[in-house]
Parts: structure tokens; sequence; C-alpha cells
């Protein structure tokens, strides 16, 4: 959906496509709440209402798979409609069958078919003469609702996992996952061109090649400095920051593959902040769990698992949102729009680079990708908490002074390393190696929930201030207690 369907929709509705992506994504989300809140007789009513919703979902469902066949379109959207079933099935036997039995669940299922059916065979006759331009905005929320249930954890009781079990046969299911969508892809592109051809997937595979071997060297430069002494865990405050703003590793790829001008203001931008955040005596937010004796395991195992999450946001999110149709020439709505995307997360060092990069290359602002380079890694909610208001004000002038000189000066560089096909390939080889290693250690929900440390640890940010106590809890919900972490929310 989000590496080749999107972009697409994209392609044809501009911005106002991602609108309707997320109302499919949090509509069912804000909706499911009312069940929560009311009495039993407002809870059957909306549980019918929601039902019917559903319902008449499964209709255009069915013509999104009519719409899929038309030439220009893209097939995987009609597969993923398909794939999308069996957990949505799932989801409402749960919901469904402890309030209303086997029987009604079992008709709801029926109905789906049916309708799904109807809308398949009805669309057939409806919907030919619509082009993808006139249902670009139905297809954006049928893909934001297939998103939607990818995201969402069913409702049932989860049991405990204390042998790590489930995690690794769910890591085995992802990569099985994994697999299958590159395998699609690759017949998809095979089969035909389209008009997209610059971006999508492969575009996205284009960019993988690229930074794979600078990535695996920047992970070696990682093992080499937790062996030297410089680790997360260092008495000394500015080499802690330093560790996260820049690694150093990151700025490794910075000088390979954006230039040695946007390294070098990379260098200083962020000698500047952590300089102010040192001095200043500014904790850090979401600080490493406890680290291993072997630099090996560090680099590659530990870093690999911090990183990996960050890395497959920022490809992903500036294929989505570095999308040439998404009217965001403007340099300053270009900033703005990468503020609201660093405000709830984190980025690491690593990921805040390649997302630098891979906006680059869609084209974007040199103005933007320097705000990237520099905010990333220090422009987050949770940091931000960790701050007074005079912090907040001299980092945001040192922000702005970056701009500034970002828009005075030229930054792009032809001197950039262009590597052999044959060594990109065997370092893209090697990154699916780590990463896969790493989703199957932590499980898929555990090795994406890095993207959400700020949503879970936002309301005990001061507790990294007071005590130490609750961070070192904290982090190692995230490296060993995945079942505590999955039910932190529910406290």
């Amino acid at each position: 959906m989000l590496i080749h369907i999107l972009p697409e929709l994209l392609e044809h509705g501009g911005f106002i496509t991602l609108f309707f992506v997320l109302l499919g994504v949090w509509g069912p989300t804000a909706s499911e709440k009312l069940f929560h809140r009311y009495s039993t007789v407002t809870h059957n009513i909306t549980l019918s209402l929601g039902i019917g919703g559903l319902l008449l979902h499964t209709i255009t469902d069915g013509g999104a798979m009519v719409l899929a066949q038309q030439e220009g379109n893209s097939t995987l959207l009609a597969l993923g409609v398909i794939m999308h079933r069996l957990p949505v099935g799932v989801a409402i036997w749960w919901l469904l069958k402890p309030q209303v039995g086997t029987r009604w669940a079992s008709a709801v299922l029926a109905a789906m078919m049916i309708l799904t059916s109807v809308g398949y065979f009805a669309g057939e006759q409806l919907l030919t003469q619509l082009s993808l331009e006139n249902t670009v905005y139905l297809q954006a929320f049928v893909t934001g609702s297939i998103l939607h249930v990818v995201l969402h954890q069913p409702h049932g009781h989860q049991q405990e996992d204390k042998q790590g079990k489930y995690q690794y046969q769910a890591g085995i299911g992802s990569l099985l996952g994994l697999g299958l969508l590159a395998l699609l892809l690759l017949m998809d592109t095979g089969g035909h061109e389209h008009a997209h051809q610059d971006h999508g997937s492969e575009q996205f595979v284009s960019w993988l090649l690229t930074i794979s071997p600078i990535l695996f060297a920047s992970y070696v430069i990682a093992t080499t400095r937790f062996a030297l002494g410089l680790r997360p865990t260092h008495h000394s405050l500015a080499l802690r920051w330093l560790q996260r703003l820049a690694g150093p590793e990151a700025l490794l790829i910075s000088l390979l593959l954006l230039g040695p001008w946007f390294a070098l203001f990379q260098t200083l931008g962020l000698l500047a902040i952590g300089t102010l955040l040192t001095v200043t005596q500014v904790k850090i937010t979401d600080p490493h769990p406890t680290l291993p004796e072997s630099a090996w395991r560090f680099g590659f195992g530990q870093l690999v698992d911090r990183s990996a999450p960050w890395i497959i946001l920022s490809l992903v999110l500036a294929n989505v949102i570095g999308h040439p149709s998404v009217p965001l020439e403007n340099p300053a709505l270009q900033v703005f729009i990468l503020l609201l995307v660093f405000l709830p997360m984190r980025f690491c060092n690593l990921g805040t680079v390649i997302l630098a990069l891979a906006l680059a290359y869609s084209g974007w602002s040199e103005i933007a990708v320097a705000f990237t380079l520099l905010a990333a890694p220090v422009v987050s909610i949770g940091q931000l908490k960790l701050m007074n208001w005079k912090q907040g004000l001299m980092l945001g002038g040192i922000l702005l002074a970056g701009l500034m000189v970002a828009d005075q000066l030229s930054l792009s560089s032809a001197m950039t390393l262009h590597l052999p096909d044959t060594v990109n390939s065997i370092g893209l080889a090697i990154i699916i190696l780590l990463f896969g290693a790493s989703l199957l250690r932590l499980g898929p929900r555990q090795f994406l929930s890095r993207l959400m440390i700020n949503m879970k640890s936002a309301p005990h940010h001061h507790d990294h201030v007071s005590g130490h106590s609750h961070t070192t809890a904290h982090s190692h919900s995230h490296a060993k207690a995945n079942h505590a972490e999955h039910h932190h929310p529910h406290k």
C-alpha cells in the first residue's frame, strides 16, 4: 500500500488523497471508541450501525476490485482488498460472537461475501465509465481502511509470551509476507510499465541499492567506536549527545551520498546543537537499554534493532511525501510538513540521514534536506519535554540560523560516491539479512514499537530527570519484556 499503491494514487489525486487515506485509517478507530463509552442500548445501536456501515463498505471493496482491472490501475489494489479480508473476518468474528452468538456472526460474514460479489458484478456495469481520476478518493479511503486493519490489534485476549516464542513465530510470518510482497512487486513491474515509473517500487529498490553498502559501513564504524569506548553510557554528556545526534557513523552517509558541503553543514549544525544541549545540561530521551558486552553485538544487533524501523520508515515517508505530484514545491511548506512528521517521533541519527537523502533524491529543496539533518534527531515532543522554554528558544534559534545558511548557500555537490552495481547488490543482501534477523528476534510489533516511543513514554518523561529507576524499567520494556510494553497503555 505505502510503497506502490499510495504513490500511484497521489499521482492522480494530489495531496488531498492523504486526507482520505487518514479518514480510512482513523475513522474506524474513532467509531470504535463509542463502543466503550455508552450504555448497552447505545452499544447495540452503534454495533448495528457499524456492521451496517461495514457491509456497505464491502460493496465498495467489490467495486475497487473492478477499478483495479482497468487499464492504468494497479492490480495490487485488488490483491490488497482480497488479502485484508482474512484479518477483517477474524476481527469481526471476535467482536460479534461474544455479543450476538455464532449464528449471527456467521450470517454477517456470509453477508459480507455476498455484498462483495454484488459490488464486483454490479460494479462492472456501473463503474465502467469511471476513470482512476474520478475514483481516486474512493480508492484512497479503501487503502486507508486496509491500513487500519494492519495497524489495529483486533479485540481478543492476549496470551503472555514469556519465552518470546510468539515473537519468533510472528517474525517468520513477517519475513514470509515481505518475501511475497517483493515477489508481487517484481512481477507487477516486470509485466507492464507504469506512468509513475520514476517512483513507487522501482524508486524504492533503487534507493535501497544505493544506500545499503554505505549503511553497512556505518554499522562497522559504530561497532569500532563502541570497542574503543565511545558508548551510549559514557560518563560525558557531550559524548552521549554526539552519539545521539551524529553517531558519528551517520556523518559517513552524508559525506559519501549527499556530498561534502551537506556533511560540513550537518557537522557544524549538530556541533552547535550538541554544545547548547551539553552546556545547558539537557537530558537525553529514550536512552539505550542495558548494553551488551560485545561490540559486534552492539553494532550489528542492538543498533540494528533501534535503527532498522527508522530507516524503513524514512524511505517509505520520502516515497510518499516526496512524490513529484504532491504540491509541496514551496520550501517553507516542506519544512512545515517535516516539522509535523518529526514532533510525534524521535528519529535516530541513521534514520535522519536516510530521510534527508531520500528527500534529496525526490527533488525536495536544499532547505528541507538541511532542516531534516539538523532537526529530526532532536525536535520531538519527548525531547522537548525535557527542555525549558529558554533551551527550546535557543534550539529554535540555531535551527533558524541553519535554515538561513542553507537558503543563502548551495550545498549540493556532484562529488558523491557511485559504487558498482555488484557492490550495491551485495550491500543490499547484507542489509536484508541484518534487518531480517532483527525482525525475527523482536517480532513485528516490538520491531515497529520503536516508532511509537513518544506516544508510550510521553506521560513519564519527567521521571528521566528525577530518577533513574523508571527509565531503566521503561527502556527494558522495549528490549526484553514485549508483553509488558503492550499492556503499558492500559495502565
